[in-house]
């Protein structure tokens, strides 16, 4: 997709709700130009994803250490895996997949209460259109910087149903601390200190959450739910739908379908995480399927370092026979989206 011109403002579009409740024709802007990474197989083989038991990951047994040698195979070969006993409780993603649904089931009129603004990206809607030709995703979102927490927008944070903010709050509060804890064995299975990529997250992440509403799409070889893309992230936790597979991951060229782990999490190395390992830790790259009968509800904590922080690999894991890989990224989370809409990956231009 190179050679797309930026536009001087986001234009906005109708949302996908909108169009699947009119009966539109689908327009060709949602048509894929994803020639990079392949068209949809109706065979995409389902995967063997890695499954890492968080309890006894965190344990000082030798079962522990077993499970440190199993996350760091998924993450150099996969670049994601299934986190299961991780400590937030089934009852509480119920409560986020119910708050999900019900948001999605409101009045269009309802929803536009949290409308996301022509010049920002959070709020509910679609994602900003930012160049001309540029292929449209087939979902709609509500789009929540929650962390840190004085940098929220609240008009933007929905009051119906009235438990969404609580129970958003409540699972932000654990994906934090999951994230973290993660981050200090994605070190130790390095054989790092555990604070090496901590340092660089900081004491003020960034952390979004996305909800994102996949509607049924006639058009399912055609049109992405999510265009093929690595997350800019350090971490991203996907809490799956319950019953509708979607995502896709790519590995050596090849495309499999990420099945669903009923209250498991789906954790994925993010752009940032790479950089830090050098290369070591893979950031995969994924895509969103649609499906042309049922609707899909995920819900992504984007988990970032604080802003301003530098993000460069760490020296430990830079010598004569590995060097350094990649530039210093400055600020990465501000150019991502503009590569992102492009069909390109960001962290190509941080590669030395």
């Amino acid at each position: 997709m190179a050679g797309l011109s930026p536009i001087t403002a986001d234009i906005g579009c109708k949302l996908v709700q909108e169009i699947v409740k009119d009966g539109d024709e689908i327009s060709d802007k949602y048509v894929s130009k994803d020639f990079q990474y392949g068209a949809i197989d109706d065979d995409v083989p389902i995967m063997d994803i890695p499954v890492v038991d968080m309890k006894v990951l965190t344990s000082s047994s030798a079962c522990g250490r077993e499970e440190l040698g199993k996350l760091q195979s998924a993450l150099s070969s996969w670049g994601c895996f299934q986190a299961i006993n991780h400590g937030i409780e089934e009852s509480l993603l119920d409560e986020v997949h119910k708050v999900s649904r019900q948001f999605f089931d409101l009045s269009m009129e309802e929803k536009q209460k949290y409308a996301r603004a022509a010049d920002d990206i959070d709020g509910y809607g679609n994602d900003m259109v930012l160049y001309e030709n540029q292929t449209l995703d087939w979902n709609d979102r509500i789009y929540l910087k929650v962390h840190p927490e004085n940098d929220r927008k609240l008009k933007y944070w929905p009051e119906n149903p009235k438990s969404f903010r609580e129970i958003l709050e409540e699972y932000t509060s654990r994906s934090k601390l999951i994230a973290e804890e993660l981050l200090k064995y994605m070190a130790r299975c390095l054989n790092l200190p555990d604070d090496r990529f901590l340092k660089q997250y900081g004491d003020r992440p960034v952390i979004y959450a996305r909800f994102n509403f996949y509607p049924p799409c006639p058009r399912p070889k055609l049109v992405r739910g999510l265009k093929s893309h690595a997350d800019g992230t350090a971490i991203t936790i996907l809490l799956q739908d319950k019953e509708v597979e979607g995502l896709q991951v790519l590995k050596d060229n090849k495309w499999y379908r990420v099945p669903i782990m009923p209250y498991a999490l789906l954790v994925i190395v993010g752009d940032q995480v790479e950089i830090m390992s050098n290369g070591l830790l893979k950031s995969p790259v994924h895509r969103a399927v649609t499906n042309s009968e049922k609707e899909r509800i995920t819900v992504a904590m984007f988990c970032s370092p604080e802003s301003g922080i530098d993000i460069e690999p760490v020296e430990e894991l830079i010598d004569d026979k590995r060097p350094r890989l990649y530039k210093t990224a400055k600020d990465y989370l501000a150019t991502y989206f503009q590569y992102y809409q492009q069909g390109k990956r960001p962290i190509d231009v941080v590669k030395i």
